[in-house]
């Protein structure tokens, strides 16, 4: 997710058990290979395991040289976006627009794959539109082209992120392809990602919205389906030692230009876990210093941790 799965927040996922975490979409514009923000979005650390990077692109040269540079800079998987449904992406043919194009997806998965010795995924969703739902045959052209996994969203392009994601089609890829399939699209608990599995017999889920501001849904997933146990979410006080790191690690990260700016989101999101209707948003995002951001949330979580321990004492 653009924006998002940066190298701090990648590295909290895989510390709560994501098996694979993927960087942000990258251009396969030669022009910004090397801009600063795209050595932002490729920059990995150890700690978030393997570093699989994502590519977009509608070039089959372009898309075949983006990914051998990747591979230079130490990408271990490339992984093709044909699924994002953003209008800028989709715009310039990149993204879920090539599903209108099935030639043309073949032979850029084909000039990928060909291009370099590690393994290539493919993200898709179940079509254009609901009239043109043609996953399946992406899919089969995908294993044809040798693509080592297939991820589907369970929407079409113009769906975007509206209306509850479908299972169906992805269902009925796993049973024809035999490649692994991914199931992805409004996993936002280890009970949904039960669901999800059993239903559509896929051999992972992905999580990507459900992650926001709970990255810790990763050991709860794994934990039912592995243990058939749910593991509880952190405490309060481990999941504020964990805000907190991972807001200092954005701004190390950006840069007190870039930040605070950054770090004003992920806030947001946690809140919705601990306080959704808290006031202390608002004042958050009025901050402009990396230093005050610190400070402030130290004092917000001292506050609500002192409460939560006055109310344990009231009752007990």
């Amino acid at each position: 997710m653009a924006g998002i799965t940066d190298q701090p927040f990648r590295k909290i996922c895989s510390h709560y058990g994501a098996a694979l975490t993927f960087s942000e979409m990258m251009s396969t514009n030669p022009r910004v290979w090397h801009t600063e923000k795209s050595k932002l979005r490729l920059a990995h650390h150890q700690d978030a395991g393997i570093n699989a990077v994502q590519i977009a692109g509608s070039d089959p040269i372009e898309m075949a040289a983006a990914a051998q540079v990747n591979v230079e800079y130490g990408a271990q998987i490339i992984d093709i976006n044909m699924g994002c449904p953003a209008k800028k992406v989709n715009r310039k043919m990149a993204g879920s627009a090539l599903l209108q194009y099935p030639d043309l997806v073949k032979q850029i998965l084909e000039a990928v794959v060909n291009a370099v010795d590690v393994p290539v995924t493919l993200k898709i969703r179940t079509g254009w539109d609901k009239e043109n739902r043609n996953c399946l045959e992406i899919a089969q052209i995908a294993e044809q082209a040798g693509i080592q996994a297939l991820t589907i969203h369970g929407r079409t392009k113009t769906c975007m992120f509206e209306g509850d994601a479908e299972y169906d089609s992805i269902r009925a890829v796993k049973q024809h392809i035999s490649i692994p399939v991914i199931a992805n699209g409004d996993i936002t608990s280890a009970e949904k990602a039960k669901f999800v599995l059993d239903y559509t017999n896929a051999d992972a889920v992905m999580i990507g919205r459900g992650a926001l501001g709970s990255p810790w849904i990763f050991n709860q997933v794994n934990s039912l389906i592995e243990k058939k146990s749910i593991t509880l979410a952190p405490s309060l006080d481990e999941k504020c030692a964990v805000i907190l790191q991972h807001i200092r690690d954005l701004h190390q990260f950006y840069g007190v230009e870039k930040g605070y700016r950054i770090a004003r989101k992920h806030v947001t999101w946690y809140l919705q876990g601990i306080q959704p209707n808290s006031v202390f948003r608002q004042a958050f995002n009025a901050i402009t210093s990396p230093e005050e951001q610190l400070i402030a949330l130290e004092d917000f979580f001292n506050l609500i941790l002192m409460d939560k321990d006055n109310n344990v004492r009231t009752t007990t």
